[in-house]
Formats: C-alpha cells, structure tokens, sequence
C-alpha cells in the first residue's frame, strides 16, 4: 500500500508539473489566453459585486473556465498540426477551424449565461 502510494503521489507530482507548463507555454505563445483569463478575472470579480445565487455565480466562474479548458485544446491541436508539417492542408486546416471555432461557441456560451444572469441585475 505503501509503495501504491509513493507511486501516485509522484505521478500527481508529475501531472502538476505538466499541467503548470502546458499553462505557462500557453500564456507565452497565445496573447489571447492572456486575454481570456484578463476577462476570467474581471468576470469573476463582477460576480462577487453582483447579487447572485451561488449557482449562478458557479455558472459564470465556471463557463469562463470553460472558454480557458478551450483556448488550451486549441493551442495544443495547432502545435500537433504544426509539428506535422507547416504546409497547407485541407485537413490541418479543418482541425485548427474547428479548434478555433469550438473555443468561440465556449466563449458565445458564456455570453449568453453572463446576458441570462448579470444583465438582469445590472438593469
């Protein structure tokens, strides 16, 4: 049991390590990650000034992470298809729209949980 233990405690190790880097690249190489979590911030903190459930405010916080877990998949399916090859592609260019895309319905997503939500309130 002890040796279970040693073992998935580095691995957990391990998986933070890989985790803070793939953040760390991405912030690096992607002005709008930087970008995305700037509005992350600030949508947060607009919903601790702003009266709301503990549901909604999950919702908001939760969904602008969503927009993050996005832009991250998107970074990494652009560096897979660069590492294949830099030249154009029917296919490489179909994964990165729909890398792209998948990461602009997050963000409409969120919009449109922020318009439901906080508008109402701001109103």
């Amino acid at each position: 049991m002890l040796k279970y233990l040693k073992r998935e405690t580095a691995r957990i190790a391990n998986r933070a390590v890989l985790t803070w880097e793939g953040i760390k690249i991405t912030w690096i190489d992607e002005p709008s990650f930087s970008q995305w979590v700037a509005a992350n911030i600030v949508s947060a903190a607009l919903t601790f000034t702003l009266e709301m459930s503990p549901v909604e405010r999950a919702l908001i916080i939760g969904f602008g992470l969503l927009v993050l877990v996005m832009e991250l998949m998107n970074t990494g399916i652009e560096a897979a298809i660069d590492r294949i090859s830099e030249d154009i592609h029917p296919l490489s260019k179909k994964a990165k729209d729909v890398a792209c895309a998948a990461v602009t319905m997050t963000a409409i997503a969120t919009g449109v949980i922020w318009a439901i939500i906080a508008l109402p309130k701001l109103l």
